[in-house]
């Protein structure tokens, strides 16, 4: 009697923006896996045992090997399968200054409380990468070119969320080309399709099966 593969098991936190970008790419590239959404207030074993540093993403592939940083699971899943060629739109320098400085602005502006500092001096230096972006995407409407692709996916998540800490703040900016290419990335199929609600797994739980679409 044949017995069948498990799939790849990736853990992962809905609105968590690094858990995001890798859900975007894994699901672009169709791959099969079982998706178990965390609470992050009550980590599953199963998941710090296989990434003991407790963040998420987390994919465990079925010979056991994890890989539990965000772009690392994105060229995983697009080395698979690349349908849409999101590998030929990278662009690593402008990855890390999304995750170094941009990040760094966008936490304290977030949450200013944890850090006890102004937040309008962070939400000011965060500003500047965003009309930096707006640059790029006065060109062709996508970061590295007319289609979307790892960039895009990787860095979207991100501007998603400095948008959401004031909403009424960011609609008054001076952002021509960014604002209408963050609507139509939320506005798609595969966002939508990532960005379906879970309940938090627990062991002996039914397998969720990821999602994955295009357009």
């Amino acid at each position: 009697m044949m017995t069948l593969q498990p799939d790849p098991v990736l853990y992962s936190f809905r609105r968590c923006p690094y858990a995001m970008r890798a859900r975007l790419a894994l699901a672009v590239s169709g791959a099969r896996l079982e998706l178990r959404e965390v609470k992050l207030s009550a980590k599953p074993e199963a998941m710090l045992e296989a990434s003991p540093k407790g963040t998420v993403p987390v994919l465990v592939q079925t010979d056991g090997t994890v890989i539990d940083e965000s772009l690392d699971i994105m060229h995983w899943a697009l080395a698979q399968a690349d349908p849409e060629h999101w590998l030929e739109r990278d662009d690593p320098a402008l990855i890390a200054e999304c995750d170094g400085p941009f990040k760094h602005a966008l936490d304290r502006y977030k949450y200013p409380d944890r850090h006890g500092i102004d937040p309008a001096e962070h939400r000011d230096r965060g500003i500047l990468f965003l009309r930096q972006l707006d640059d790029r995407l006065s060109g062709a409407g996508q970061l590295c070119g007319s289609t979307r692709g790892l960039a895009d996916a990787a860095i979207m998540p991100f501007v998603r969320q400095f948008a959401s800490v004031d909403p009424d703040w960011f609609a008054a900016q001076n952002l021509p080309h960014l604002k209408p290419w963050l609507e139509r990335h939320l506005a798609s199929p595969l966002f939508a399709a990532i960005m379906q609600r879970y309940a938090p797994w627990s062991p002996g739980d039914a397998p969720v099966a990821f999602p994955h679409v295009t357009g």
